[in-house]
């Protein structure tokens, strides 16, 4: 019996996984357990989960693999420095950040609280882990792969081609030249300084103008065979000691824009200031170079393999936006991304590389679902409620446990429609960032004032942030002008014109929808729900968001009941238990 560990370790979103036989059995980020988000430390918590989640201790795992090799790259490494010769602070930084890599063994042994490992560790370079994750548990036997992140094993972008069980990998984007890199910069010039915010940039790009494009044409050339090269004088992540911090903790990553930027595009954003006209602009600028640079090397790789299959990861695939043009834009016709392309992700692409690469057995699995999360049982739901019987009866809650699932979901349907706000909580916590169903909340797609609603009185957030519609699989190309397979949230695709109107709050400014495809194959009573939404409503769509307030996606049913509480939900369905406000406060 083959039992592999995967994990993500003091890199941001640490997370673990665990294969039986190559059958993917549990996945979660560490962020979900210690509530930090996009936490860089060792996944301990992630780790006993999946232990727990197979009963298992890890004195039965066969392997453990992580998605870093440190002495890959090696000759590009010494070739940097003695060529441009970095800050010696920052290079000792880095040394010792791949120290920690290097001793996962102790921290197992630490963490876990054991004297002896019998398992063998495996050390998978950063991309190729990447590639593996999208590849290997996709549907296709044969495809393009690329990986595109800010860096990873001195490398940012992979790319080559997918065979069964084997990868190739045939080219290489090196360091300091990075596409991630490029948007994390305009996304702290932006005013966005957070790790992680660069998703907030690709939203409030659909509210401007490319009136920068020529500024942005400074700050990176596209090469001949996919290559392209960053102007290095507008960066500066490649020669100072700049903020590095990824060692247990949230991640934090000092300014990596020079003054040069400054002078390109005038005065930066500070975090307090008001977003304008300008903003604006720059992000949708951005936007267009990056998908430019996207799309060159993504026609070249065509060209060079000839398949209309692409599997896409690394932390740059959750660019919703440029991944649902990449039909319109390059000759790939099937795309497939894993529901966690980023580092998180990592940890299953070194897993399933330990079971494919080194064990030479054959595929047998796809992830068709994201649910590989834990899930907690009626005991810890009524214990759950009756810790907060104080809290929910002083906002004047009552509560019910419905078993009839078609009661349940026909009052949640009900309450939607009348437009109330739902917190959902059911079954295993999605893997990934998005919330897919299990962990969300849920709101009326046809009400012009709700996008407004949740990002001021529930989500607590920025007024441009969008929201996306759950729809039925079915009914894709009666609102959609692309009628494709998203079940993961990865692709945003225009709504049809004559549909705007019928679902204003989940169209983004510019005709577009971040889309959830849903079935029954992937998601059988969150699918029950939007259908008796459309029974009453007539529209097969409910607005989906994450279940959290600034805050990674909750996990406990006590995370849930607190969250309903502050952000002044009106329904919370918790498994089996309906939930509701009776006067607003």
């Amino acid at each position: 019996m083959s039992y592999i560990l995967g994990i993500n370790a003091y890199h941001a979103d640490s997370s673990a996984c665990l294969l039986h036989q190559g059958q993917l059995i549990a996945a979660a980020e560490e962020e979900r357990f210690n509530r930090l988000k996009h936490w860089s430390g060792f996944p301990t918590r992630a780790i006993q989960f999946c232990l727990q989640e197979a009963g298992l201790s890890l004195h039965e795992i066969d392997y453990i693999a992580q998605n870093r090799r440190p002495w890959s790259n090696m000759a590009k490494k010494f070739w940097f420095i003695l060529t441009n010769r970095p800050d010696k602070k920052l290079v000792g930084k880095r040394l010792a950040h791949a120290g920690h890599w290097l001793n996962i063994k102790k921290q197992l042994l630490q963490a876990l609280g054991i004297d002896s490992l019998r398992a063998q560790i495996c050390f998978v370079e950063h991309h190729h882990a990447h590639l593996a994750s999208s590849f290997f548990v996709s549907p296709m036997e044969r495809a393009a792969i690329l990986s595109v992140d800010g860096f990873g094993d001195f490398s940012s972008v992979a790319w080559g081609i997918g065979t069964g069980s084997r990868l190739q990998i045939m080219a290489r984007v090196f360091f300091p030249h990075s596409l991630g890199l490029l948007y994390l910069a305009l996304t702290q010039y932006l005013g966005f300084c957070s790790y992680g915010d660069e998703y907030k940039v690709m939203g409030l790009a659909a509210y401007g103008q490319p009136s920068f494009i020529k500024e942005m044409e400074h700050l990176i050339h596209l090469l001949p065979r996919g290559q392209f090269r960053l102007d290095l004088r507008y960066f500066c992540h490649h020669s100072q000691n700049f903020t590095y911090e990824w060692h247990n903790t949230i991640p934090q990553i000092g300014k990596v824009y020079t003054d040069n930027l400054i002078k390109l595009l005038g005065p930066p954003r500070s975090c307090e200031e008001p977003v304008v006209e300008r903003h604006q602009d720059i992000a949708c600028s951005l936007q267009l170079i990056y998908e430019r640079a996207l799309y060159h090397i993504l026609n070249y790789l065509h060209d060079q393999t000839q398949i209309d299959s692409l599997c896409l990861a690394g932390g740059c695939a959750m660019n919703s936006v440029a991944n649902g043009k990449i039909s319109n834009h390059t000759p790939f016709k099937n795309l497939y991304i894993q529901p966690a392309p980023g580092d998180a992700g990592g940890a299953i692409g070194a897993a399933f590389v330990a079971w494919h690469e080194i064990k030479k057995r054959p595929r047998n699995f796809i992830m068709e679902h994201a649910l590989w999360g834990p899930s907690y049982n009626k005991n810890a739901i009524i214990s759950a409620i009756e810790a907060r019987t104080f809290e929910l009866t002083k906002e004047g809650c009552i509560w019910e446990l419905i078993l009839e699932e078609e009661h349940l979901l026909k009052l949640t349907a009900e309450a939607i429609a009348e437009g109330k706000v739902v917190g959902f909580f059911q079954g295993r916590m999605e893997w990934g960032p998005r919330a897919l169903g299990n962990r969300s909340i849920l709101a009326d797609p046809r009400r012009s004032n709700m996008k407004d609603i949740l990002n001021l009185k529930i989500k607590r957030r920025e007024s441009f942030r969008p929201f996306a519609p759950s729809i039925l699989r079915e009914a894709v190309s009666e609102y959609f002008e692309k009628d494709d397979d998203v079940p993961f949230m990865l692709q945003v695709f225009k709504v049809i014109p004559e549909k705007r109107s019928a679902i204003p709050a989940v169209t983004h400014i510019d005709g577009s929808g971040r889309l959830q495809t849903v079935s029954a194959n992937n998601n059988l009573r969150y699918y029950r729900l939007i259908k008796k939404f459309r029974d009453i409503t007539g529209i097969p769509i409910v607005l989906n968001t994450s279940f959290n307030e600034n805050e990674p996606l909750v996990n406990l049913p006590e995370e849930a009941l607190d969250c309903f509480i502050r952000t002044q939900m009106d329904i919370l369905v918790l498994e089996d238990y309906f939930i509701s406000r009776q006067e607003h406060r």
